[in-house]
């Protein structure tokens, strides 16, 4: 069986709203995000320019960026995400895998946490996901709520 070709790790922008709004524009050192027609569309990555920095993640006001590396391992990708709740999440952490309507999809790993103040307060959450659930997970859940998922 080939090989899958691998992209390494590059920002994915899931925003749907067409405000007035260009943060991520702004954030990234490379100019790989553009508002091709005016401060009301939608952001445009160009994948070609873009290093995955995650500078972008944090300045997001409607968390709609991520960045994905199916690079990791040959089991593994890397999601990076933000998150703005308390406590945070702690390195090596077990964790429910939640998709975009926060539908558990599978188990993951915190693999690194970055909150420093040019961040603004929303942390940057890595996790270490299944390569098969690289493009479907966009959120988690603490493994102890595992239960709480079940009922009812």
């Amino acid at each position: 069986m080939a090989e899958q070709l691998k992209h390494g790790p590059h920002a994915v922008i899931e925003c749907t709203e067409e405000i007035p709004c260009n943060p991520c524009c702004t954030a990234c050192p490379q100019g790989a995000i553009t508002m091709a027609e005016g401060l009301s569309s939608l952001p445009r990555l160009n994948r070609e320019k873009c290093t995955g920095c995650g500078l972008c993640i944090p300045c997001c006001p409607g968390q709609a960026i991520f960045v994905t590396d199916d690079t990791y391992s040959g089991s593994e990708g890397l999601l990076s995400l933000p998150y703005e709740f308390t406590p945070l999440p702690i390195v090596g952490q077990s964790v429910i895998l939640t998709d975009r309507r926060g539908r558990p999809v599978g188990e993951g790993t915190i693999h690194r946490v970055l909150c420093p103040p040019a961040f603004h307060q929303t942390a940057v959450v890595t996790l270490r996901v299944p390569l098969a659930l690289l493009d479907t997970a966009r959120g988690f859940l603490p493994a102890s709520g595992k239960e709480a998922l079940h009922e009812g």
